[in-house]
């Protein structure tokens, strides 16, 4: 019992409450303080995936085998949009674009730089006249079929000839109607394949 003797209204509530728990907290206010902290988490990184995918990375998902074995159907893969912020595409890279034709994603390998001339007969690259460029990824279609050939023609300034490494079965510059894919239609390099399983294109 407490020797203290209540005089007031005010005495008499804080005898009543002497050795009370505290109150609860307001359970719902907690809530919703947790749930406004986990919203701004799910934002940021929402934002932070939207501005990796648009200003560094393209995803890209294969549709068909022009570039197979290199790439196959239904690979995906991921492109730096940087790699050419301060270079141009070498020969052999492999790059995602927008076709020039129909603006439809792509991904094809650099095969003609601006200024050489280029021309396929047979199935044998020739630039500047000289046959010699690589062929070891390429895959020949049935009966050893490499597509069709390719009247040799100057690539502009700025623009680049590609050519799918499933030579037979691949839309390319030998077909399209504008054959050079500008430099501003490419969207980055191809770096790695993530699905299935993890393959990397850095090399050349």
């Amino acid at each position: 019992m407490s020797d203290f003797e209540p005089k007031t209204p005010q005495d008499v509530i804080a005898l009543a409450t002497e050795g009370a728990p505290e109150p609860p907290p307001d359970v719902w206010k907690e809530l919703m303080r947790e749930a406004l902290s986990w919203a701004k988490v799910i934002v940021f990184a929402v934002v932070f995936a939207l501005g990796i995918n648009f200003f560094v990375i393209v995803n890209a998902s294969i549709p068909t085998g022009s570039m197979e074995s290199t790439i196959r159907v239904n690979d995906r893969i991921v492109a730096f949009r940087l790699s050419y912020m301060f270079s141009s595409p070498e020969r052999y890279d492999i790059v995602v674009f927008r076709a020039p034709d129909d603006g439809v994603k792509n991904v094809k390998r650099v095969i003609g730089l601006p200024g050489e001339r280029v021309a396929i007969v047979d199935g044998v690259v020739y630039i500047n006249g000289v046959a010699g460029v690589r062929d070891d990824f390429v895959q020949a279609g049935p009966f050893g079929y490499l597509g069709p050939n390719f009247e040799e023609q100057t690539v502009p300034a700025g623009h680049f000839f590609v050519l799918g490494d499933s030579r037979g079965n691949s839309h390319d510059s030998r077909r399209w109607a504008n054959p050079f894919v500008d430099e501003d239609r490419i969207l980055g390099r191809a770096v790695f394949r993530y699905f299935p399983g993890f393959k990397s294109f850095a090399s050349r």
